[in-house]
């Protein structure tokens, strides 16, 4: 499997070793090289021979098509994609720059699109079957002040996430979303006042925000044969829905 954005101790992370934990055989990816590198050998000294890692920017096509090339020689076989690079910001709609809105669609939703059609197209090619499963977020369905370009790249994934399970569901390929709200970790505590995170999770049935982890579980379910029979749908890992 192949699992975007997964340096750090974000949800990809989290999702690679979930799956890790299952017994897959996982390649690793992320646009940050060093420390892509650091979660390659703390999850190869546990997960031996088991664990590859190829950096890849989700923008660029030709690295899109050189880490999915990479994965099939590594695993010899794509069955799963997650597909979780994403990037945010704040930013009202009245000062944000065409260059803020392009880069977070590009990254987002296009960077879905780009890595889901390889991933797809390997997927045929190998005789169909498989999963992929995109990272969306609750912002595709409610609203949030200085959000508008990561919302629209959210319910983008959504619509899209739709759309491709009908294009290949002919092929036995399964195509879903996870929708998750706040997930915390420390690399959101730098972009995000204290205050904020607090106000947010307070929004939530629990009062708190989730862990990566529980996310990851949800990504692992959808990625696994226990959900042979949903394609198409957008999991919401929150309360938050419509």
């Amino acid at each position: 499997m192949v699992v975007t954005a997964a340096a750090g101790t974000g949800i990809g992370s989290a999702v690679a070793r979930r799956c890790l934990d299952e017994g897959a055989r996982v390649v690793l990816s992320d646009s940050h090289r060093r420390r892509l590198g650091e979660a390659q050998e703390d999850l190869a000294a546990a997960y031996p021979g088991r664990v590859w890692s190829v950096p890849c920017d989700v923008t660029d096509e030709a690295d899109v098509q050189a880490l999915v090339g990479a994965a099939t020689v590594h695993c010899g076989r794509i069955d799963v994609m997650v597909n979780n690079a994403g990037l945010g910001g704040t930013r009202p709609v009245t000062e944000m720059t065409d260059d803020e809105w392009r880069r977070v669609l590009d990254v987002t939703l296009t960077g879905t699109f780009r890595c889901t059609r390889a991933a797809l197209r390997q997927m045929i090619a190998q005789g169909g079957g498989g999963a992929v499963v995109n990272n969306a977020s609750v912002l595709g369905w409610r609203a949030q002040a200085g959000q508008a370009h990561y919302a629209a790249a959210k319910a983008g994934v959504m619509a899209f996430t739709r759309c491709a399970a009908m294009d290949v569901a002919g092929h036995g390929i399964r195509v879903n979303a996870v929708a998750p709200s706040l997930a915390t970790h420390p690399f959101l505590a730098k972009v995000i006042a204290e205050q904020e995170l607090a106000g947010l999770a307070l929004r939530e049935a629990f009062g708190r925000a989730a862990q990566p982890w529980e996310v990851a579980t949800v990504v692992a379910f959808l990625a696994s044969d226990y959900a042979s029979y949903l394609t198409g749908e957008v999991i919401s890992v929150s309360s938050q829905h419509p």
